[in-house]
């Protein structure tokens, strides 16, 4: 930043998906009210139930109750993490909004100091996991081959570790609202606006209780989402793989004629391997790239029916009487 802004930051939304988090989530907003009791800014927390089948909701209810900052929207059912946040960032109202989760991972200690972060000018406040924090190798090397190829393939880059606790301010929650697609990835999104941010480095603590959410299937898809939502290089390989298989077509045409200008086409002899090689390795390229066309017509097609991301069942305001 070329200068300094300073900002009043009264309002503050805290916005935390939970999915199948009972035993955790009480836990969880007993760590984040202490945190919150000691601050100035007039706080509201919004839990979004994405769907959960487990005794979340009638946590989720108890602490409603008993807390008047917390709401509850339910969303009809599981549409996943993104979709999530998506609904808690449309329905918060405040000068600044912390995404975080609600498994103890994302320590509600940092919040002060992103609240520091934006009142100097950042509106983006991106919370980045320690180089020390280790989540098993399987998952820590799955992230490093992902951050790397988003980073090669995408105009937007995105630093390594960064996930979805963040603090944004109104305009970049606003920002964030005009970006209707359905394949939804908050942290190129994020990045993607461009508004003043920072990065804060943070040290990860365990899981309050239970398992993570994100299988195998769900971060392969979350990896998908961000390759095709944020790059056409895809596309640009397969030109590229197109035009290199011309170019060899040619020369292999070049040196056959070259024998038979010499006089010496009797020398050549029927290469059926080497043949073969190239129908399988044409053949196995060509259905890889109408693969990749395949996945961009799909995003297409799911794109132009315009479904929305979420369907909220119930919103239960912050400060509203139980029903």
């Amino acid at each position: 930043m070329t200068e300094t802004i300073r900002r009043e930051i009264r309002a503050v939304a805290i916005i935390v998906p939970v999915y199948n988090e009972a035993g955790v989530v009480t836990s969880f907003h007993k760590s984040l009210a202490t945190v919150l009791d000691a601050l100035p800014q007039r706080f509201t927390i919004l839990y979004v139930d994405d769907g959960s089948r487990d005794g979340t909701p009638q946590e989720l209810a108890s602490l409603a109750a008993a807390d008047p900052r917390v709401g509850v929207a339910t969303l009809s059912r599981n549409f996943g993490h993104q979709a999530a946040l998506s609904a808690g960032l449309d329905l918060a109202d405040a000068d600044a909004v912390i995404c975080m989760d609600g498994d103890g991972q994302n320590p509600p200690e940092e919040i002060p100091g992103m609240l520091g972060l934006a009142e100097t000018g950042y509106d983006l406040v991106q919370m980045q996991r320690g180089k020390h924090a280790r989540q098993g190798w399987f998952k820590d090397l799955s992230s490093a081959l992902f951050y790397w190829l988003i980073n090669k393939v995408s105009g937007t880059p995105i630093a390594p570790g960064v996930a979805d606790f963040r603090l944004l301010t109104r305009p970049a929650v606003e920002a964030l609202r005009k970006m209707p697609e359905y394949h939804r990835f908050l942290r190129g999104m994020t990045a993607w606006i461009g508004f003043p941010s920072i990065i804060r480095s943070y040290t990860m603590p365990e899981r309050l209780g239970g398992r993570s959410k994100y299988s195998l299937r769900l971060m392969s898809r979350l990896a998908a989402d961000a390759l095709f939502s944020f790059t056409l290089r895809p596309l640009y390989l397969m030109v590229g793989m197109g035009a290199a298989f011309l170019l060899f077509a040619f020369l292999e045409l070049a040196y056959v004629l070259s024998f038979w200008l010499r006089g010496l086409g009797h020398t050549l002899a029927p290469g059926w391997s080497s043949l073969m090689f190239v129908i399988l390795f044409v053949g196995g390229s060509t259905l890889a790239s109408l693969g990749i066309v395949g996945i961009y017509i799909g995003y297409i097609f799911q794109e132009i029916k315009g479904r929305p991301v979420y369907v909220l069942r119930h919103y239960h305001k912050p400060g509203e009487k139980p029903d």
